[in-house]
């Protein structure tokens, strides 16, 4: 896994922002390109939730549980060490 503690920190804010319905454009957008950068998205779910304005919902609701996902292995990872 190649979150740090300033991408994990900031990948749990965004995660909150998106939850409570209160993320901007360019938060949710922050918010795939972190997971996009981390390897936990393919290429192609990056491009087409840029480019596609009908699926973005469906796919950022699949990336909030990607992201859950990470978060919590991120904390069971540092648990670990």
């Amino acid at each position: 896994m190649t979150l740090n503690r300033f991408s994990y920190d900031r990948l749990i804010y965004l995660n909150q922002k998106i939850n409570n319905n209160t993320a901007s454009k360019a938060e949710k957008d922050e918010y795939m390109r972190t997971l996009y950068d981390n390897g936990n998205i393919t290429k192609e779910q990056y491009d087409k939730y840029m480019s596609d304005g009908a699926t973005q919902e469906e796919i950022m609701k699949a990336a909030l549980t990607i992201g859950g996902i990470i978060l919590v292995a991120y904390l069971v990872e540092r648990l670990l060490k």
